[in-house]
């Protein structure tokens, strides 16, 4: 059975309309520098399971649509690049550090905001609405999942 995720995104670094008009509307995940985050790409995020697209550090936060894990993880290679903000002077090639996984967009939805998502009560639960949740990938229920889709209308 598949998994769901909630990826957070800052939309002025990467937005659902950038995966949009990506090349296969696919994109790697990189830039995570969180090893629990880390860990759940490494050991329980496989192809085929569900995500919901997050926008944060915006004015509008919230879920802006609904995408797939496309592939398996692999060394995320801004964590190589002494230019890039995530780089990583103590990550070599032969032991990296850091991981990056394929995420394909299924559908853009409208906003669900979080303010929207705090007043539902189903939600309450979620981890990206619990006070100190920093981690840009948390695990979703099913149930949560589910409640999610049919605020966004199926």
């Amino acid at each position: 059975m598949p998994n769901h995720w909630l990826m957070k995104s800052e939309p002025d670094e990467v937005s659902i309309d950038d995966l949009a008009v990506a090349p296969g509307q696919t994109l790697p995940w990189t830039g995570v520098r969180n090893y629990q985050a880390r860990n759940f790409m490494r050991d329980e995020m496989h192809p085929g399971d569900g995500v919901l697209f997050y926008h944060s550090s915006c004015p509008q936060p919230g879920v802006a649509g609904i995408a797939r894990i496309a592939g398996g993880t692999s060394p995320d290679e801004t964590q190589f690049d002494a230019g890039s903000a995530y780089h990583d002077p103590k990550s070599t090639r032969a032991a990296p550090r850091w991981l990056q996984i394929d995420v394909q967009l299924e559908r853009k939805t409208r906003l669900l905001s979080l303010a929207e998502m705090r007043a539902a009560p189903e939600l309450a639960g979620m981890r990206v609405l619990q006070r100190g949740n920093r981690l840009s990938i948390t695990p979703v229920t099913a149930e949560e999942w589910a409640a999610v889709l049919k605020r966004l209308g199926g």
